[in-house]
């Protein structure tokens, strides 16, 4: 290279571009396990949301649990029985899904109450209630796949397969 010429040499800027592809093979997989373990923390805190809302709906309204996500949600402060506002509106509407998960909500089918309903409710609630989160896209989104129901307790299965309820008589463990 000439002195009065400027810039970087060719074997400079390869050199350059190399050092960088080394550093991001090492970094991007540990953003996407960052992002993995964030989507799965999300899933189990959005499950103890549901199982928040749904003992909140049953004290409230007298009437068993809510049947339905769209039951839960609605918009916040419309406090009714066929829209409590409890749960945002991502999760209440379909195809209800939410930070990398699908929500699956399944009642119990057993009604709560056989007489005195609340009027405002129309139909009785149900006895309880189980809600699954399978991850959207295995192995990018999240990898285990959660469950509650009415018990509050949240089980967890490790290979993300779709958890049968109701989640209490699924078999598997208990999130530690």
């Amino acid at each position: 290279m000439k002195k009065n010429q400027k810039g970087f040499s060719l074997i400079e800027l390869l050199i350059v571009v190399a050092i960088i592809l080394i550093i991001a093979a090492i970094a991007i997989p540990n953003l996407l396990r960052a992002k993995i373990a964030a989507n799965q923390a999300g899933a189990v805190g959005t499950l103890r949301t549901i199982s928040s809302a749904e003992q909140t709906f049953s004290s409230t309204f007298n009437d068993g649990f809510a049947t339905s996500l769209t039951q839960l949600g609605g918009p916040a402060g419309s406090n009714t029985c066929k829209n409590a506002g409890l749960v945002d509106e991502v999760l209440s509407t379909a195809p209800f899904n939410k930070g990398g998960y699908k929500y699956t909500f399944t009642p119990n089918g057993t009604v709560q109450l056989a007489a005195g309903v609340p009027v405002a409710c129309g139909v009785s609630g149900d006895t309880g209630f189980s809600v699954t989160a399978q991850p959207t896209t295995a192995n990018s989104t999240g990898i285990a796949s959660y469950c509650i129901d009415e018990t509050g307790v949240v089980r967890v299965d490790p290979a993300g397969s779709l958890i049968p309820p109701p989640c209490t008589t699924s078999g598997f463990n208990p999130l530690q």
